[in-house]
């Protein structure tokens, strides 16, 4: 007996608003609105291997309208992914199950991306289609073909990242990428009329996108269009004419279907409308196996795609898996360490933005798939190297993007490509504008992707472009956010050993703050240790008997050693601390940060910005030394004396309150 068409969408029309009812929360009526658009996608279109998820080859299915979470999950039980049972769709919303109230990102599970804040999705993919480009064009394209595939909302496209990330897939050609814009007109405070009057047509047409318009809920009509995708030179976008709540009697086409359960009664009438007689949660076994056969068709798939590669170059299928796999550690550390033997000897004065070029051009040449960036700050961050080549729409053979002005567009593009798999990015943009990447960097901590978020310009230090530009707060915000370390080095030393840090933390993405004034070369030993690795360590000390302990971090280290020398001459002892990571500090043993941070000293930390992440060293009865008010516009010597970071005034502060 074969299973229509309709009885396959209305399974995932009817997990979704099962588990939305008993989890008294959730969206039903986007699932119930595009269940038709995804049934033909996956059955008919859509490269996937529910028994091997991590298959390079496959498309990746993003849902950057994460709202509708349901529909993604109902998808992966019923197409026969083991990561998600029919017990997690009933503890759909609740503690521990992977069915989260918005797709949280777990390897190998079918869920390529964490969304929900909307917008990312299409970023996401933006960034998985251009990791494809790359590999296509490193294996060639019997290898390598997959497409990526994004459902997005009204909401993703309102959101600006949409038009960073539409734009610059445009830009590139990403043909490989394919949106379905789920066209329902209905957002949560009702008409999207209240809100948008957007031509969408026009709008993708001049990013150099295809457009086409489909009936959502007409299967012929969607798959036509999807093959007609296929076989464009450019991205596509699918306008999907749906009905929100699709079934609904009372609710469908209301936005009262989009956030709330449809309530008991409402779902009795939808199962009567919809000629759905199975109780809650209950898929009948003909249609639930003709979804486990179009996921068995996937192995299949995989199969012939392993074929394809063993008569045309069985090494291919090795080369993959050690590109995806860790690089040489080993081969890392020799690196950094032979870098800082050599700048021991030379002890240069550099900025540390330079020092971060000097660190990305030798290890560019270690690291094929270091893919590096700027929001059009290029030679202002000292992103791009002798050894960066440059990726445009006509050749994909590179590691460097020009991201334009798209902070944001830039970092999300940074986790697609990482999510791919086998890609370490890198991107640059001044620090201040730190807050336009924020929700991204976010999402890359949240996720656990190794992303290495450079930002040049990291305080007053950066002088005549004033205020707008100088980051005070930047700091403390990043360093606000769960699971990524923000460095910010003192020297080239510390530079080469916080690189190395990011490139080894696997599941913690990195922020180096750099500095666009030179700064002198403060180790005083050859130590092949990385210092960096335990957060924070000792640079200088005048006697064991010291009165006085400094913890400055990047360009104030400098200032720091100077104070010291003051305290020196009027027989103070001290000792100067430089904090290149307080995350990583924050972690080490007690007796260790008791041995860096003595209770019996006077405490004074020091940094050119908030003092607001630095309370937590002074115990109350030490300096906190920074700036919590917005800069000025001067050379940058004349600001930090305006603002007392000389080290005259610092060493008065201290000199002062040893006095108390």
């Amino acid at each position: 007996m074969s299973v229509k068409f309709n009885q396959l969408s209305n399974a995932i029309r009817f997990l979704s608003i099962d588990a939305v009812q008993k989890a008294n929360s959730g969206h039903p009526g986007m699932p119930m609105g595009m269940a038709d658009v995804a049934t033909v996608l996956f059955k008919y279109h859509l490269r996937f291997n529910p028994k091997n998820p991590n298959w390079i080859n496959r498309d990746r299915f993003i849902l950057s309208a994460g709202h509708g979470s349901m529909l993604l999950y109902s998808l992966l039980y019923l197409s026969g992914y083991s990561s998600v049972s029919i017990e997690d769709i009933k503890n759909f919303r609740q503690l521990n199950s992977i069915c989260a109230g918005h797709p949280e990102y777990k390897k190998g599970s079918g869920i390529e991306t964490t969304t929900g804040p909307l917008g990312q999705g299409l970023g996401n993919a933006v960034g998985m289609a251009i990791a494809e480009e790359i590999f296509r064009k490193k294996f060639g394209s019997t290898v390598i073909n997959n497409k990526t595939y994004v459902i997005a909302s009204d909401g993703d496209l309102m959101e600006g990242i949409s038009h960073e990330a539409m734009s610059l897939a445009g830009h590139l050609k990403l043909k490989n990428l394919i949106v379905f814009f789920d066209n329902n007109k209905i957002s949560i405070d009702g008409s999207t009329s209240l809100s948008v009057s957007d031509n969408y047509k026009k709008r993708f047409e001049s990013y150099g996108w295809s457009f086409l318009e489909v009936n959502g809920h007409n299967e012929k009509n969607i798959s036509k269009a999807i093959i007609k995708a296929s076989k464009s030179n450019k991205p596509t976008l699918i306008s999907c004419k749906t009905i929100i709540g699709f079934g609904s009697p009372n609710k469908s086409g209301k936005s009262s279907s989009h956030g709330s359960p449809l309530g008991d009664e409402e779902i009795f009438l939808v199962r009567k409308k919809l000629n759905w007689k199975n109780k809650p949660f209950e898929i009948p076994n003909e249609i639930l196996d003709e979804w486990r056969e179009i996921g068995n068709r996937g192995e299949q798939l995989e199969n012939k795609w392993l074929e394809i590669i063993n008569k045309k170059n069985p090494k291919i299928k090795n080369e993959l898996n050690e590109i995806t796999q860790k690089f040489d550690i080993a081969v890392l550390e020799s690196l950094i360490q032979k870098e800082k033997a050599k700048h021991f000897e030379s002890k240069p004065s550099l900025a540390t933005r330079q020092c971060s070029m000097s660190v990305i051009e030798k290890i560019s040449a270690l690291l094929p798939l270091l893919i590096g960036g700027s929001a059009d700050l290029s030679g202002s961050n000292n992103t791009k190297t002798q050894n960066s080549k440059v990726i445009n729409s006509k050749n994909f053979n590179g590691n460097y993007i020009h991201y334009g002005v798209r902070e944001h567009g830039m970092a999300a593009v940074m986790n697609g490509l990482a999510l791919y798999g086998g890609i370490i990015p890198y991107g640059g943009t001044f620090l201040i504008f730190s807050d336009y990447c924020k929700p991204s960097i976010r999402l890359s901590a949240l996720m656990g992707l190794k992303i290495i978020y450079v930002f040049s310009h990291d305080s007053i230090g950066l002088g005549e472009d004033g205020p707008t530009h100088q980051p005070i707060e930047q700091l403390t915000g990043l360093r606000a956010i769960p699971n990524l370390n923000v460095f910010r080095p003192a020297d080239i030393n510390e530079t080469l050993e916080c690189w190395e840090i990011a490139l080894k933390s696997e599941n913690t993405p990195s922020a180096i703050a750099l500095s666009r004034q030179k700064v002198p070369y403060i180790n005083p030993n050859n130590s092949t240790e990385n210092k960096c690795e335990k957060g924070a360590y000792t640079v200088s000390l005048t006697s064991h008997e010291s009165k006085v302990t400094i913890i400055a971090s990047g360009t104030e280290v400098e200032l720091a050693l100077k104070v010291q020398e003051k305290l020196k001459e009027n027989n103070i002892h001290s000792k100067v601390v430089s904090m290149p990571c307080m995350e990583l500090f924050d972690k080490q043993s007690v007796d260790y940060k008791r041995d860096i941070i003595e209770e019996n000293s006077l405490i004074v930390t020091l940094e050119a910005g908030s003092i607001m992440s630095w309370h937590k060293y002074i115990k109350n009865k030490g300096l906190n030394l920074g700036i919590d008010k917005f800069g000025e516009s001067a050379p940058y010597k004349e600001v930090y004396n305006h603002f007392k970071l000389s080290e005259e005034s610092v060493t008065n502060f201290i000199q002062k309150k040893l006095r108390e």
